[in-house]
């Protein structure tokens, strides 16, 4: 399941990097929604911004000071949102099904991150869910695959 986030991660740009720089509108609706979600329970753990960090620094390379700037546009997008729709309808429009049914995965695996979820979260992730045309099923079907990877991961770090 990694390397399908890793290959929506991929594909988040087309493929290959634009020449307008590192903070994409795609890239910043994508670290939105991602912030809406470590949000949503009311606190963001530094497990959680670690995800989001890791994931976008192994796609995309960025490190320091390039990761920092997309992460604070992601961070000023989602501020200054009212809702879920102004970034949802980016990642429909630019990504497949398989990719948005990805990018669901990689919220479940930031819920996961702390170790729990909550009806909060669990809502937020329905609504972005449906927004980007990801169907129920499919939607518990990444809850379950991130469970898994949770479960795993904290195995491992035992």
């Amino acid at each position: 399941m990694f390397e399908t986030i890793v290959s929506f991660l991929q594909d988040i740009v087309g493929g290959a990097d634009r020449a307008d720089g590192d903070v994409t509108e795609v890239r910043v609706a994508a670290v939105a929604l991602c912030n809406q979600v470590m949000a949503a329970d009311g606190q963001v753990t530094p497990e959680e911004r670690a995800v989001v960090a890791d994931l976008f620094k192994s796609r995309f390379g960025l490190e320091g000071a390039r990761l920092n700037a997309l992460l604070e546009a992601g961070d000023r997008a989602e501020k200054d949102a009212v809702d879920f729709f102004q970034f949802t309808t980016v990642l429909k429009r630019e990504l497949s099904i398989e990719r948005r049914n990805a990018f669901v995965g990689l919220l479940w695996d930031i819920v996961y991150a702390d170790g729990e979820k909550t009806e909060v979260e669990d809502h937020v992730i329905w609504r972005i869910a449906d927004l980007l045309g990801v169907e129920g099923r499919e939607r518990v079907e990444q809850r379950i695959a991130a469970e898994k990877r949770a479960r795993e991961r904290r195995t491992l770090n035992s």
